[in-house]
């Protein structure tokens, strides 16, 4: 039996195929048209967080940050090391597999004062169908011409660190930005960031300023006439080259560690305050422009070999389907070892018992130390 599928129909076909690629591009690329603008979230991919042990506390890190991954949750941590070179990776999942999430660091000591340190971050979806070329010119359905695209947030971070005093630590990132998607649309963007971090006695205080000069995102697009005709027939604005601007944010931390059982069991108590610039947001404490995201953290450890870890943050106000307001927070919990002072291993399970209305992920970072310092603790 033989179907035929006259013109307009493969038109449609056709049409449809094209649809789907221009919706996904125009979500992905919310920020097109315009000269320059500063939507919410903008580069949220450097807000997710790095390192199994940060997560587990709930990102409550910034006076915290004393290893590798300091170069993003704040660089000045760099000088704390505790080996001279140290590597961490991270890698996890999101929405069911569907977005890849990578991170890898180095640092090391540059001498006794000084610290530098290299990151990289990966936020992407992969192997997305592009249906745009489906139907070749002569109006038949060609399933080898379905090709496939990636849509990613890349971010190279590079960083220095220096011991002002005994007490007092400086650390500036230079941050590189690269987005794409496939080959329809790309950016580059360029920011700075600056911490600090001051030791009183068993105590830590700290504070991160992001993009503190604003980072901008310069897009750019490629689409070839027949796409531009989608874009016109299903409402959508042509995307031209455009400016996108992520506006400072500023996070204020402090913590304080204990020590019990003949110095066995550590205690450590971390709080941080997030303050964003960008308007009013779904955050305990909503203001314009400002409002204020609190994160709270704790980590036992023995012997400095076993590590539980325990972190509440991420408040947020929805609406249910019945209308009704209620009010959700996220729990985090994680776990880690180390090795022979060599090796650590962490896990964080984010969102435990499924008190908020973010997903659960389960998240494995590593850390390795290389010529370790015999002055570590």
């Amino acid at each position: 039996m033989f179907y035929v599928i006259n013109f307009p129909v493969l038109n449609t076909i056709k049409g449809i195929s094209r649809i789907i690629t221009v919706a996904f591009i125009t979500a992905y690329m919310i920020s097109a048209p315009g000269m320059a603008q500063t939507p919410k979230y903008s580069n949220e991919f450097l807000s997710i967080g790095v390192g199994a042990r940060a997560l587990g506390m709930s990102g409550a890190f910034i006076s915290v940050a004393n290893d590798a991954t300091a170069g993003y949750w704040n660089p000045a941590g760099l000088t704390r090391l505790d080996a001279s070179v140290q590597i961490a990776l991270m890698h996890t999942e999101y929405f069911a597999g569907i977005a890849q999430y990578d991170y890898g660091s180095l640092a090391f000591n540059l001498d006794e004062k000084s610290a530098m340190g290299v990151s990289f971050i990966r936020f992407g979806v992969d192997d997305i169908p592009d249906t745009s070329e489906l139907i070749d010119t002569d109006g038949n359905i060609n399933y080898d011409r379905i090709r496939s695209f990636s849509a990613s947030d890349n971010a190279f971070i590079l960083s220095y660190a220096r011991i002002l005093n005994e007490n007092l630590d400086l650390g500036v990132n230079t941050k590189i930005v690269r987005r794409t998607a496939g080959s329809f649309a790309g950016a580059w963007g360029f920011g700075l960031d600056a911490g600090i971090q001051y030791e009183y006695g068993s105590w830590q205080f700290a504070a991160m300023g992001r993009d503190i000069t604003s980072t901008f995102n310069a897009w750019s697009y490629d689409l070839d006439e027949s796409m531009r005709e989608v874009f016109t027939l299903t409402g959508n604005e042509i995307p031209e080259s455009s400016l996108e601007i992520t506006l400072p944010r500023f996070i204020l931390g402090a913590s304080r560690s204990f020590l019990f059982a003949d110095d066995r069991v550590g205690l450590l108590a971390s709080a941080d305050m997030n303050i964003t610039t960008d308007g009013k947001r779904n955050v305990l404490i909503k203001g314009d422009p400002l409002s204020f995201d609190p994160s709270l953290g704790l980590e036992v450890n023995y012997n400095q070999v076993v590590f539980v870890r325990f972190g509440m943050g991420n408040y947020q106000k929805y609406t249910l389907p019945s209308e009704e307001t209620t009010r959700s927070v996220q729990f985090n919990m994680g776990l880690g070892l180390a090795i022979r002072d060599i090796l650590t291993l962490d896990y964080a399970l984010t969102d435990v018992g499924d008190n908020s209305i973010a997903l659960y992920s389960n998240i494995f970072s590593l850390r390795f130390n290389i010529n370790r310092r015999e002055d570590a603790n």
